[in-house]
């Protein structure tokens, strides 16, 4: 048998195939490794701003919670409370309205379709139009909002009266198999009334 020349060695055609087979294995791992770092950042992303969308809505609840009206007796209660939302006036929030004095009466409750949701609309004079009300998506996927009020020694559902409560307490509560949660949010309305 005679040898080739230096020049003419190379790969044989199996050789050639067992090397694309092995380069495709690599590329196929290194593929499906890329995937799943892929897939654990987007979900490790999601959760975070789940969090960082629940402690802006726990800011934004406290703030409107906080400086909530006390009113007076002559104009009826300007705070009701039921179990399921609450219907204050208040400062505006600076998110909705960023005139420095504006105050509105706001609605918050969770509608049907599992969207927590902020109604507000700038409050006015009694001899001046009322604007259309405004409505803010504030959380989607909200199975319902728990409220409490807080007065004389115990917890209502329910709040009528011509005086705030003395703690207002929130409690979001997902759907099952949701894996946001939060601590109840509970709130000391400024009990001070306005000059």
């Amino acid at each position: 048998m005679s040898r080739r020349p230096q020049s003419e060695q190379g790969f044989t055609l199996l050789e050639m195939l067992i090397a694309l087979t092995v380069f495709a294995l690599l590329l196929v791992v290194l593929r499906q490794g890329f995937d799943a770092a892929t897939r654990v950042f987007e979900r490790q992303r999601m959760a975070l701003s789940a969090q960082g969308d629940l402690g802006s809505l726990d800011r934004l609840l406290r703030q409107i919670l906080a400086h909530a009206d006390p009113g007076n007796t002559e104009a009826g209660p300007l705070f009701v409370g039921q179990a399921h939302g609450l219907v204050l006036r208040g400062p505006a929030p600076r998110a909705l309205d960023d005139r420095p004095d504006g105050r509105a009466d706001l609605r918050l409750s969770v509608a049907e379709d599992h969207r927590l949701v902020l109604i507000w609309t700038p409050h006015r004079h009694v001899i001046e139009p009322a604007p259309p009300p405004q409505t803010r998506l504030l959380l989607d996927g909200v199975a319902r909002l728990d409220c409490s009020y807080y007065s004389d020694g115990h917890w209502n559902t329910t709040w009528y009266g011509s005086r705030l409560p003395a703690l207002v307490k929130l409690r979001l509560v997902f759907p099952p198999g949701d894996s946001r949660h939060w601590p109840d949010i509970v709130v000391a309305p400024l009990l001070d009334p306005r000059p």
